[in-house]
Parts: structure tokens; C-alpha cells; sequence
């Protein structure tokens, strides 16, 4: 069936957008007088309104390539809005056309069809970039109260690839034609955006549940009484860790199909949290992942033929799973099933063009501290002050460079679950331990959570004015007045007096799915109205408190100073919050590292670009970990891996994380990785700054550089980190050569390591177990520090090192700034041009720009020009120069 016959058909099927089907009636029947024209009803500066009947079309311009559409038959709940930031309008015009409207922005055009009511995007250039399918709302309930289903087609062409939706698990980067429910559970993060490699993005704003690609077939599967095998586990839970005896069991079914194709299957464990991810169809394993924790749902892609296929699933006895499937066709659909209408918003352009229109209309990116930018060590867990202050030192006796020390949960001891004080047992002076870490020139972190012990002192007094939501231990953040009253608390007990630079915001899900079925904000709302927003909410709080901060309560902290929030789970607009996000509880086996790789390119194209996972995974093999060679091999490549991301970060279930438990060679592995990532700082803190005030990502899965190249858009596991550096990831157990796609650019590759020059297409290289291979582009200029670092505030005052790769022009921006405060927001920064003119061999340095406390005036650089050879020997020419602010020419 074709774009307009469906659309069409969606109309007559449902007259007018109501939403209320002619029972009885052939929609192919339909008389002429029901499909009336939509009319203009109002134009204002903000916002143009249609209507057709009791049905509302607002088409809101929001940047220069960016329009929100709302469709509505009313509001069933008057809901703050959370997500859009207000700002000014753009310049827009509306003219008549003889089937309908276009409104016209100064990089996207909109055109409605007054006669279907269909809207199609168009480039400014008069391009067709994507257009609407089908829009439908119908009247339902929650919890006893009104709201509506609302469902939204556009149409997607089969060569179309599509990425974001956030972190998932399942493996998929290419989430085009896949069925994805969209909830937030501990190891995914569901961001309702996508980015396409047509050039445009589409960011659904609904704050409850979504369906990405709802599947409408379903088929339960039976408990057959097989298996039964038994293990205990121990598990992290909301009451701490604890053991758990989990048996499995075989479920069966039978699925039909009625054409050969391609499906998207959804198995849903029926379950709050699933415990295994396993389906076969016909003997054939399609999904197996097991995990102490894994999301309710998994999707996969499978081509099946016509005809009935067999199920087997070999789950928890207590699961109650179902198989969705739906035949891939040239859709992609966003349902919500409790919703105010349809509401979406179409940005236009490249990948960083989205990016950057996407950030302006929910919110732009703070600069993080330059020290969340270095090592980030954490353990589950440290158990005393003394034990953090040791490991600590024994981090600057050993020389393995080290910015954060993480105080992971149950230092609160006997004041209950997260009372927002520490034990004197095992933490006698929290504020010695955090003045004891300044000194060493490292900072802390303190894990927090938005639930509290309903028995402690804090507890009883939330309790007490109703600040939970209700049959929960969770704070009830949608309530002003309760955020409010957990601020003061968070503020008081522990920002103010302890000194703490860093917190970690863990479980903003919340857990458990607790929003489902509660009602929230003085029980004015179902939770389903908010039930994936929550991480929103939480971190909006807490973020907004500590920019808020007085100047004489900011000098009982040291200072006003920048913060950063890790936290469990997120949504579109918390990256306005100094917000980051790791992939949670994960297991530490190569395919659940293969599938982090993934999830945080997921995520990151979604705009929020601060990043990491558990380094080793969360999840460890008992105390075999120190010993196991096998396992160390793969710890060495998450970690390896980790120095290429956003944050590089470790962390591990009951393990003593540091890197010499586990011998000599896991830490000469380390200190090479930690030095890696000290030696690159200058690099990744100017593209920070890109992130930060040019909306750019570091994270960026190759559609992003290369959306034309159907080769680099097949790659799940290879991206570029910043603009310059391609890495390939090794997630393989004991290879000797790697392969690896180098996109057509001009002037080709070098090896980052060994400095050989490489063409483009598939490449070999040997295999090192010390690093992972990484490929620069020709025309690079490369900041690097020199020298041993033990913090990244010394790697970034320490002498620098220019790299330049020739082949081409090039150009970079370095980008300086105190690293700790906010004053870069009053300007307080300086940047200096580099560009390389490879025709001439020149390396201009331009004239400093900007300037800020503590900036080194004279600074002592080597200039090293790679240049095109085979001869790894002879292409390396190397220049000293002392660089005191003027423009300088360096020829080679």
C-alpha cells in the first residue's frame, strides 16, 4: 500500500482525527461531506493553529530548522511543561497554497494538506526530507481518568537507517523497523528521539510510556514445567545487597506469519525486571542474555517465511512472558497510551545540526569540571574513611593518575537508607576525609539517593507531610514543596559542611517501576502521566539547588563550583543539569561489552553527551576475577575502550576495583590506558568545550561523520570520539589482527599509534594487548599533554604537544579555562587557532583570544608534523617552540 492510500485510509477510518471509529460502516464507504477541509483558525507570533472539527493542528516554530507539532481533542492533564525551554520565536511565513499551507523557516520548510491533514517536511531548498503517514487519537483511561491513545506514522524508506531511542541492551544501532518499548529500568534509558541519515531528527514528547514501532500480535507463551534449575545469586536491591534463589523454566508457543519478510519481535518477560533474555524460534536462538539484572523487554529483527514457527523460551519460573511481532514495513510509528494528543518536533539538517537545534529548544550542555574528565574510581564499595583515604594513596604511591574517588552507597550505616549522613563508626570526620582528598589533588563523589529510609529521622519527616509517593520509599519530586524539603535536607546535611564536589544520583528510575498504578503531586496525576520523566525531575532539583547557592553558603563549599550529577537513568532536557549517564548494572562478558559500545552510542546521538559504563562491567566473576586470565583480557579492553569515551570510570559488585589486586600486568595495562587518557586531556577538554558552547557531541557513531557511506553505517562497534579520532574497539577474545573501516576522507589515515599512514576501506593492523587501535584523519591538529600527569588539572597546565597530521588542510580550536567555575559563562576562557596549511607546510598558531584567572601566560609547545609515508621511521619531524599569546608560523 502506498504513503497516500494509507494515510487516507486512517482518515476514513477515523473522520476528522477524532479518534472514534464509524462502527458498521465500510470506511471505503465513507461520504464526502465527512472528510472536511481543515481551516486556519488563528496566526500568531508563536504558533499556527488549524482545526477540523473538535480536533487542534499547532505547527510552533522553535529554531531555524526545528518545528513542534501538537495535535489534540483536548487535555486530559494540565502537565508542566518540563522539556521545550521558552525562547524566542523565529522568523517565520505562512503562505496559502491551493491544497493547503506552508510555513516557512529560514532551513525547513512545513507543508499541510488542508484536504488529509497531512503535514511533509521539506528542505529550504524545496527537497522532500519526510512526511507524515497517518496521526491517530483515541479516548481511553487511566487509573478511572481520561487521556488518549495517540499514535503518529511518518514514513521510512527501507534504505532509511535511524539511531537513538537512548540505551538499550539489545544490541541494535540501527533501531529502523524495530519494536522498542520505551521505559526507564535499571541498564536502559529510554530518550523518545531519533536521528536519521536522511537528515533530520524527530524528538516525541510524551512523558509516560512509549512505543517505538508498536507491534499489535501477540502471542503468550505456556510454562511447560521443564527446567527448574535453581542458583542463588547475590543482588543489589533497593534494602542493599542481598541473596536471591532464582529457577528457571521452558515456555512455548506458536507463531504466524503471513508473508515471508522481515519482523520485529518484542519479548516481554512479563515480568518488573527480567533475569534472562532467551528466544528460539524453529531450534534457532534469536536473543540469549543473562544477567543478575536485564530490562522486561528485549526486541530483535528476524526474516522469517510464511506459515507457523515455533517459540521456546527458557525464562524465570516466575515470568509470564509474550512475543510481539509485526512485519517491517516503510513506517516508523511512536504510540503513547496515556497522552494529552500527539506531540512532536521535527528538526532538519546534518546530525550536528539536529544536535545543536535539539539542545536550544530543551536546553544546552554546562562544562563539567576538567576533573570528571580524568580517572573516575569507584568500588561497590568502600566501607570506612580510612579505607578510601588508603586506597587513595596508594593511587599516588604507585603514580597511576587519579581526578574522583567514589563513595558508593551504605556509608550511612545504622541512620538507614540514605539518611543524608554518614556513620561516625566507620566515617568519624567526613570533612578531614574530602580536605584529606583535596590535598592529594583528587575530589570526591557520594552516591545519594531519592529514596529514604521511611524509618529514619529524615524518613519519619517526610512521611509526615506526605512527600512520598504514596506506598513507596520514593521521594515524590513532582511535588514542588517535596523537592523542595529533600533539597534543604541534601543542602544542610551534606553540601554545606562535608565539602563534597561530586554526586552520584543512583536509581532515578525509579526502580521497580514504582510510578505505575501511584499517584503523585498530592495524587493530582496518575504516575503514568510522568512515569518515564522521574530522572528529569530529580536531577533538575538538585542541580538547580547547587547553582543556586549563595555566595557565603558557596564559601562553606570552597566555592561556587561546577558540579557533575552521574546518574542511573535519564530524559530528554536533563542534559541541561551537569548531567551523566552509565549503562548500570551490566554483566562483564564480551557480548554485554559489545552491547555497552552500542547503548552509549544509542544514547549519545540523542544529545546527551556525557557518557560512560562500569569499566570491567558491574557484575564480576567472585573472587576468580583477580586471578582469571580471561577475565583480565577483557577488563583490559573495557578499560581500554573507557579511555575513549566521555568519562572513563571503573566500578565492580563487591570487588576491590583497583588495578593492582589483580597483578602486575592488569596494572601495567592500566597505568598505560590512565596515561593515554592524561596525555589526550587537552584534546578532550577543547571538545568538551565544543560540546558546551557549540552543541557538538564526543561520542558519535559514524552516521554522524559519514551518513552517506553504507558500509560505516552497517558498523556497530566502531566511532569517532571528538572529530579527529576513529576508534575500533577490540571485543573479541584473543585476536592477532584487527580489522577495521576507514571512511573515505581526504588524505586518509594514520595509525594514532605508530604514526603509519593508512588509505581508506578495510584495513589490518596487528594486535597489542596494551591498547586498542585508533586512526586519526589526515589534516588533524592534536593537542596532547606532556609528561606524567596525576591529575587533569596538571595535564592541562603541563607543556603541550602539537600534533599535526598532514595530507590536507586542518584546523583546531584549544580551548583553556580555570576548570573548575562557572566564569566561562561571563567569558572567562581563551582560545587559540590552530591551522595547518598543508600546501605550504605551515602550522599557523594564531593570536590568543579571551583570557582567565590563573591562565599561563607563556606556554612551552613541540610541534610534531606527521606526514604521508610508508616509512614509519622517517615521517616524524619535530619543532620546539615557546608560544607566549602572538600568532606564530612554524614551517616544516
Amino acid at each position: 500500500m502506498n504513503r497516500v492510500n494509507l494515510f487516507l485510509l486512517s482518515v476514513f477510518t477515523c473522520v476528522g482525527w477524532r479518534g472514534e471509529c464509524l462502527a458498521g460502516n465500510d470506511p471505503g464507504l465513507s461520504s464526502a461531506n465527512e472528510l472536511q477541509e481543515w481551516t486556519l483558525e488563528k496566526q500568531e507570533t508563536e504558533q499556527v493553529t488549524f482545526r477540523l472539527a473538535d480536533t487542534l493542528l499547532k505547527l510552533r516554530p522553535l529554531t531555524n530548522n526545528a518545528v513542534r507539532v501538537i495535535r489534540s481533542m483536548g487535555i486530559a492533564h494540565e502537565v508542566p511543561e518540563l522539556v521545550y525551554l521558552p525562547k524566542k520565536v523565529p522568523d517565520y511565513v505562512l503562505k496559502k497554497e491551493k491544497d493547503g499551507y506552508i510555513l516557512s523557516l529560514k532551513n525547513l520548510n512545513v507543508r499541510f494538506s488542508v484536504s488529509d491533514g497531512r503535514i511533509s517536511f521539506f528542505s529550504s531548498g524545496g527537497k522532500e526530507i519526510v512526511g507524515e503517514e497517518a496521526s491517530l487519537i483515541e479516548s481511553s483511561s487511566v487509573q478511572g481518568e481520561k487521556t488518549y491513545v495517540s499514535t503518529q506514522t511518518f514514513h521510512s524508506p527501507f534504505d532509511e537507517c535511524l539511531y537513538g531511542l537512548g540505551q538499550f541492551q539489545d544490541g541494535y544501532l540501527n533501531v529502523r523497523g524495530l519494536t522498542r518499548r520505551l521505559t526507564q529500568v535499571n541498564t536502559q534509558i529510554a530518550i523518545p528521539f531519533v536521528m536519521s541519515n536522511k537528515g533530520y531528527g524527530l524528538l516525541w514528547n510524551n512523558y509516560g510510556l512509549t512505543d517505538f514501532n508498536p507491534a499489535s500480535s501477540v502471542v503468550a507463551l505456556q510454562k511447560t514445567g521443564l527446567g527448574g534449575n535453581k542458583v542463588t545469586v547475590n543482588v543489589t536491591s533497593t534494602e542493599g545487597g542481598k541473596e536471591e534463589v532464582r529457577e528457571s523454566n521452558v515456555f512455548v508457543g506458536k507463531l504466524k506469519v503471513e508473508s515471508d519478510g522481515q519482523y520485529a519481535l518484542m519479548l516481554d518477560v512479563g515480568s518488573v525486571m527480567a533475569r534472562r533474555h532467551n528466544l528460539a524460534i524453529d531450534g534457532h536462538t534469536v536473543v540469549d542474555m543473562n544477567n543478575l539484572w536485564l530490562p522486561p523487554t528485549v526486541s530483535i529483527l528476524v526474516d522469517l517465511k510464511a506459515g507457523e514457527h515455533n517459540l521456546r523460551a527458557e525464562l524465570t519460573n516466575e515470568d509470564a512472558p509474550r512475543v510481539y511481532f509485526r512485519k517491517v514495513d516503510e513506517t516508523t510509528i511512536f504510540r503513547s497510551p496515556v497522552s494529552n494528543g500527539i506531540d512532536y518536533t521535527f528538526f532538519a539538517g546534518t546530525a550536528d545540526e539536529v544536535i545543536a537545534s535539539y539542545r536550544e529548544a530543551t536546553g544546552e550542555v554546562p562544562m563539567l569540571p576538567a576533573w570528571a574528565l580524568g580517572y573516575i574510581h569507584c568500588r561497590e564499595r568502600f566501607h570506612s574513611q580510612k579505607e578510601i583515604l588508603e586506597t587513595a594513596s596508594e593511587f599516588r604511591r604507585k603514580k597511576l593518575p587519579v581526578d574522583l574517588m567514589v563513595q558508593d552507597w551504605q556509608y550511612w550505616g545504622k541512620y538507614g537508607w540514605n539518611a543524608m549522613r554518614f556513620d561516625e563508626t566507620d566515617y568519624p570526620a567526613p570533612r578531614e576525609m574530602t580536605d584529606s582528598l583535596h590535598r592529594m589533588g583528587m575530589r570526591l563523589m557520594l552516591s545519594v539517593w531519592s529514596k529514604v529510609d521511611q524509618n529514619s529521622v529524615l524518613g519519619k519527616r517526610l512521611a509526615a507531610k506526605s512527600y512520598y509517593i504514596p506506598g513507596t520509599p520514593w521521594v515524590d519530586f513532582f511535588n514542588p514543596e517535596a523537592a523542595s524539603f529533600y533539597w534543604k535536607n541534601f543542602r544542610d546535611s551534606l553540601v554545606l559542611p562535608i565539602g563534597i564536589d561530586a554526586w552520584w544520583l543512583d536509581a532515578t528510575e525509579p526502580e521497580n517501576d514504582d510510578l505505575v498504578g501511584r499517584r503523585v503531586n498530592h495524587s493530582t496525576f496518575p504516575g503514568e502521566v510522568f512515569r518515564n520523566v522521574y530522572p528529569l525531575v530529580v536531577n533538575k532539583t538538585i542541580y538547580e539547588g547547587l547553582r543556586g547557592l549563595s555566595t557565603d553558603e558557596g564559601k562553606q563549599r570552597d566555592s561556587i563550583s561546577r558540579t557533575i550529577l552521574l546518574t542511573r537513568s535519564g530524559f530528554p532536557g536533563i542534559q541541561q543539569y551537569g548531567v551523566a549517564t552509565w549503562s548500570g548494572d551490566v554483566g562483564n562478558d564480551w557480548d554485554t561489552f559489545r552491547r555497552q559500545i552500542v547503548a552509549g552510542l544509542g544514547i549519545s546521538v540523542c544529545g546527551l553527551p556525557w557518557w560512560t559504563y562500569d569499566a570491567g562491567g558491574f557484575f564480576r566473576p567472585g573472587d576468580a576475577q583477580y586471578t582469571d586470565a580471561h577475565f583480565h583480557e577483557r577488563f583490559s579492553r573495557w578499560l581500554q575502550t573507557s579511555v575513549f569515551l566521555p568519562l572513563m570510570r571503573v566500578h565492580g559488585y563487591m570487588t576491590n576495583t583497583e588495578f593492582w589486586n589483580y597483578g602486575d600486568k592488569v596494572t601495567d595495562m592500566a597505568r598505560k590506558s590512565l596515561e593515554l587518557r592524561y596525555r589526550l586531556l587537552p584534546y578532550i577538554y577543547s571538545e568538551a568545550a565544543c560540546v558546551s558552547l557549540g552543541n557538538g557531541t564526543m561520542l558519535r557513531p559514524l552516521m554522524m561523520d559519514f551518513p552517506q557511506d553504507t558500509q560505516a553505517l552497517s558498523l556497530k562497534y566502531q566511532y569517532m570520539f571528538g572529530r579527529s579520532l576513529l576508534v575500533s574497539p577490540i571485543v573479541e577474545e584473543g585476536p592477532v589482527v584487527w580489522k577495521t573501516y576507514l571512511p573515505a576522507v581526504q588524505g586518509g589515515w594514520y595509525d594514532f599509534h605508530d604514526n603509519q599512514y593508512m588509505s581508506t576501506g578495510w584495513i589490518q593492523t596487528s594486535v597489542s594487548p596494551d591498547y586498542i587501535p585508533v586512526f586519526v584523519k589526515a589534516g588533524t591538529v592534536l593537542p596532547l599533554s606532556s609528561g606524567y600527569a596525576e591529575n587533569a588539572q596538571k595535564a592541562l597546565k603541563s607543556d603541550l604537544e602539537i600534533r599535526v597530521y598532514a595530507g590536507t588542510d586542518g584546523a583546531y580550536q584549544l580551548y583553556e579555562d580555570e576548570g573548575t567555575d562557572y566564569n566561562y559563562q561571563k567569558g572567562g576562557y581563551s582560545c587559540i587557532r590552530l591551522f595547518w596549511d598543508d600546501a605550504h607546510s605551515i602550522l599557523i598558531i594564531g593570536k590568543r583570544s579571551g583570557q582567565y584567572e590563573g591562565m599561563e601566560p607563556v606556554r612551552n609547545l613541540k610541534i610534531v608534523k606527521i606526514a604521508l609515508s610508508s616509512d614509519v621511521k622517517s615521517n616524524v619531524t619535530e619543532k620546539s617552540v615557546v608560544y607566549k599569546g602572538e600568532e606564530l608560523k612554524i614551517a616544516f
